[in-house]
């Protein structure tokens, strides 16, 4: 018998209807959203037309590898499902949130990102009371 292999299935992953991934209601995010800006992240945040909160992420190339820019995507990915999220779900707030990495982000620690991340959770769940 095949062991279990952690997945979205049984619990880790970013669940399909969370994600924004449509580069159409990426661009509106960008139009329409409230931006924070950060040392590393600009976070644009506006009300969820799905009624559930959903994380999208860009990460330009800002000249720099394939390989660094996935990295950055999949840090910024796991925070949104482990920080931001499950915040946004358990404080009633029903937003879109769209990550997009400034350059600074490629050279920050994990912990430094995390760091605000956590910032903007607070930010967006006293906002939403």
């Amino acid at each position: 018998m095949e062991p279990e292999r952690p997945d979205a299935r049984n619990g880790f992953g970013l669940p399909r209807q969370v994600r924004i991934t449509a580069s159409d209601e990426i661009r509106s995010l960008f139009r329409r959203g409230k931006r924070s800006k950060t040392r590393h992240l600009d976070a644009f945040v506006s009300p969820s037309p799905a009624g559930v909160a959903r994380l999208g992420v860009v990460v330009p190339k800002h000249k720099r590898t394939i390989v660094q820019r996935n990295l950055l995507k999949r840090r910024l990915r796991e925070l949104g499902r482990t920080l931001l999220l499950p915040a946004l779900g358990n404080c009633g707030a029903p937003f879109d949130v769209l990550f997009r990495a400034r350059p600074e982000a490629y050279t920050a620690p994990f912990a430094a990102l995390r760091d605000e991340v956590a910032a903007l959770t607070k930010e967006l769940c006293s906002r939403a009371r």
